[in-house]
């Protein structure tokens, strides 16, 4: 084989390799093993996951979410078990939202996040990971366990609930994003009751809602951590159904949906 033919050969091999690269989906893997509710299909009667599921597309469903990570050239997929190395390596961001308490969980007995799946994490994390933690209010999430792994980041979810809303009063679910965040442009947000966040060296604060902190963004080793107080971007608050037209959810959530996926770039 001559040298031009070798030239044109390793320019091909380039080109290919290149383009393959470039065509590699960022991959976004959401828990459902510490949050796996269970409820029993009206037509199928089995039992089904549900609530802050990429295939649910009820209220409490994050089916729009997925479709928003997908638009955006991401691929989806769940994780039903405790996140292991292996699981780990093939995800770009993995998403803990609501951590179950045992009154919801499937059996009556929830999974608890364990010293194993928080080494995991971190070590994750470290390497260039994205991890999104989202609880909820008090009386609605397990903190205890949650708070080990958050701690890792300086994050620390409060057992407490502000931003309550009574009926259809929307205005007390407000979130008003100032002009200047790194994630959201200046903006209205609706966030219902909503647990606060303390926050130490390498977090830092992001969103506040009567006054207190509710928000969190921590940058450790190569990677990121997103904390927030409420899983604030299902189905039933982006879908443009329910809220006034001045709360901007949806758009709220591509602008952090993107800036997620800007923080893969660096793994």
């Amino acid at each position: 084989m001559n040298n031009k033919i070798l030239k044109t050969f390793a320019l091909g091999t380039l080109l290919t390799f290149s383009f393959s690269n470039a065509q590699q989906k960022p991959k976004v893997v959401l828990d459902n093993f510490f949050n796996n509710e269970k409820r029993e299909n009206k037509e199928t009667k089995e039992l089904e996951s549900w609530h802050y599921t990429w295939n649910d597309t009820t209220n409490g469903g994050f089916s729009l979410l997925g479709e928003i990570f997908t638009k955006q050239g991401a691929e989806i997929s769940s994780l039903k078990t405790a996140p292991t190395k292996k699981d780990l390596k093939n995800a770009n961001i993995y998403i803990i939202v609501d951590a179950d308490i045992d009154k919801e969980a499937y059996g009556g007995k929830a999974n608890l996040i364990d010293p194993i799946s928080i080494k995991n994490l971190t070590d994750w994390v470290k390497k260039g990971g994205v991890l999104v933690l989202m609880s909820n209010d008090n009386g609605n999430s397990e903190f205890e366990h949650f708070n080990k792994l958050a701690g890792e980041f300086g994050i620390h979810f409060n057992d407490d609930s502000y931003n309550r809303v009574q009926k259809r009063e929307f205005e007390q679910g407000k979130v008003m994003v100032p002009a200047g965040n790194e994630i959201f442009s200046e903006q209205k947000l609706y966030m219902k009751e909503v647990a606060t966040i303390s926050v130490k060296n390498p977090a830092k604060e992001l969103l506040s809602a009567e006054g207190k902190n509710i928000g969190a963004i921590a940058k450790f080793g190569k990677g990121t951590v997103f904390a927030l107080g409420d899983p604030w971007c299902y189905n039933e608050y982006i879908d443009g159904k329910k809220l006034p037209a001045d709360f901007t959810n949806y758009q709220g959530t591509e602008e952090w949906v993107k800036w997620l996926l800007k923080q893969t770039s660096t793994k």
